[in-house]
């Protein structure tokens, strides 16, 4: 049976802006509310800002729901322009054909345990068979341009010198046709998404209204944003990816302990199943360390599962250790050096400046010579304070192994060989 769970994600503050909230809970009582969430395939993975909506359809799933999901492989083609200052970078058909199926395989991997509890879609299913006058002339003509262009979504990006081109405006309108699409077909009348979502979902709604003179539905998720306030995205330089192979899950479990610590409670009642109670308790505990490695534990097993999740604490007690005891065995690096943390294999002894760059933990000599300098960096333990510092036999563990630190938390493991 299908819950109410309006109530839920209120309280777990997931909803940021909705539709005619009563009209959605009287159709819910009558069982007729079916749910979509669209995702683009504009990289080879999903990443950090997917990840609220991917829980949250897991969430649906546990109240009773069977929720759809749309990968939007045309759409990609065209590129979202919301709040995007610059115009995306454009890409390949064939490159967006291969992401697509790697971003299917990557939902139902994620979807493992519910796979028949969810619906995949691909817009290039319906698109491809479109003749371009008919869209043209039947759906582009219900939009207005001067509504489109005051969407706040755009106007960030029409405001740039460049503008916006007519094929990212077009954007939204193949996007409200999915909706529509969906809605006729397979009666969908709600669609989730990020609240940078809201112009694309209201478009959609409103499609619906001028095509078949009924009404559908919206509701927008809170964005995982960085500490500047910016949403986490693809182009960012430190994309921290649900892809085991491009942000290794000993990456992905450090990145939930060092969050700010006014977001720690947020988003354990967003992106973990704890009930109220128990977020309750650990708050009063007031202990904020505690709280990040619940929800670092509780992500990084939703998202990479059990083995995997033993295998980063496992990491983290030796690196701990090794950290606060300076106590180490053989066994311990092989073990590590097995495992998909930071590590590099560097041939003959380096100055410590080169060693920064080839373990990319500084992309110049003039930025880690900055590093030094400002006591950041760590061999085996030992503050290095001279730029020129060279590595000597004495710096190689077993004769074979070095540890380097950038700050307190981010290590690389050197492997040397001859």
């Amino acid at each position: 049976m299908k819950k109410n769970f309006l109530k839920s994600f209120t309280k777990r503050k997931l909803i940021i802006q909705i539709t005619n909230k009563k009209k959605i809970e009287t159709l819910i009582k009558k069982n007729k509310i079916n749910i979509y969430c669209g995702f683009d395939p504009t990289a080879e993975s999903l990443h950090l800002g997917h990840l609220i909506p991917l829980i949250t359809i897991k969430r649906l799933i546990k109240y009773g729901y069977k929720p759809n999901i749309l990968i939007g492989q045309t759409t990609s083609i065209i590129g979202d322009p919301s709040f995007k200052n610059k115009k995306r970078k454009e890409q390949k058909t064939k490159k967006i054909l291969t992401y697509t199926k790697k971003i299917n395989k990557q939902i139902l991997s994620f979807f493992h345990k519910y796979e028949n509890k969810i619906k995949i879609f691909n817009n290039n299913h319906w698109f491809k068979k479109i003749k371009i006058l008919f869209f043209i002339k039947n759906i582009g003509q219900n939009f207005s341009i001067n509504q489109m262009l005051n969407k706040e979504s755009i106007k960030i990006r029409n405001k740039n010198k460049e503008g916006i081109t007519f094929s990212e405006l077009s954007y939204n309108i193949f996007q409200s046709y999915d909706f529509a699409y969906l809605f006729k077909k397979y009666n969908i009348n709600l669609q989730i998404g990020g609240s940078d979502q809201w112009g694309n979902i209201t478009s959609g709604i409103y499609l619906i209204k001028k095509l078949y003179k009924k009404e559908s539905f919206g509701i927008t998720l809170p964005l995982m944003t960085k500490k500047n306030g910016y949403k986490f995205g693809k182009t960012d330089n430190k994309t921290l990816w649900l892809n085991h192979k491009k942000t290794t899950p000993y990456e992905f479990y450090q990145f939930w302990l060092n969050i700010p610590d006014e977001q720690t409670f947020t988003l354990l009642k967003q992106l973990t199943f704890i009930k109220f109670k128990q977020i309750k308790k650990i708050k009063n505990k007031k202990n904020i360390i505690l709280a990040k490695k619940i929800l670092a534990k509780k992500i990084t097993k939703i998202v990479h599962g059990k083995k995997k999740l033993k295998k980063v604490i496992l990491i983290s007690k030796i690196l701990f250790n090794y950290l606060k005891n300076n106590k180490f065995n053989k066994h311990n690096f092989e073990y590590l050096f097995k495992q998909k943390i930071s590590k590099t294999k560097i041939k003959n002894e380096k100055n410590i400046k080169e060693i920064l760059i080839l373990t990319k933990l500084a992309q110049s000599k003039n930025q880690a010579k900055n590093l030094i300098l400002n006591n950041s960096i760590s061999l085996n333990n030992k503050k290095i304070t001279d730029t020129n510092y060279v590595i000597k036999t004495e710096d190689k563990i077993f004769n074979k192994f070095s540890f380097i630190c950038k700050g307190k938390k981010l290590f690389h493991l050197i492997n040397w060989i001859f």
